[in-house]
């Protein structure tokens, strides 16, 4: 089995950054894609941003020149670097991988368990 386990959220006034990060653990060949979704209240679950192996990487335009995502193959660690938060940007955010494990021939989506991130003065 495989679980993803999310740090990093909390309160931070408009303007800061906070740097959240995802790690897989368990029975793991390879990761071929990571994703930040994030859910506001009242909204529907929102893609953030992608990292697929070839290292390329999609933003959201809301959140472009502001977060950036990146990984630690070593750690099976994916993170996401948010600058210059704003208050719309509240929510929880939500990891997301597609995991190769021993003995299957198809990735298994997986979700982390979200955390909140709340931009307030």
């Amino acid at each position: 089995q495989v679980q993803l386990v999310e740090s990093g959220g909390g309160l931070v006034q408009p303007g800061g950054s906070l740097r959240l990060a995802c790690a897989a653990n368990g029975s793991i060949l390879s990761i071929n894609t990571r994703a930040w979704y994030r859910q506001a209240p009242g909204k529907q679950r929102e893609l953030v941003s992608t990292l697929n192996n070839g290292g390329e990487t999609t933003y959201a335009d809301s959140v472009k020149g502001r977060f950036t995502i990146s990984r630690d193959n070593a750690k099976n660690t994916v993170y996401l670097q948010m600058n210059s938060l704003k208050p719309e940007d509240t929510a929880v955010y939500y990891c997301w991988m597609s995991v190769l494990r021993p003995y299957t021939r198809n990735p298994t989506p997986y979700w982390g368990q979200g955390t909140q991130v709340t931009v307030s003065s």
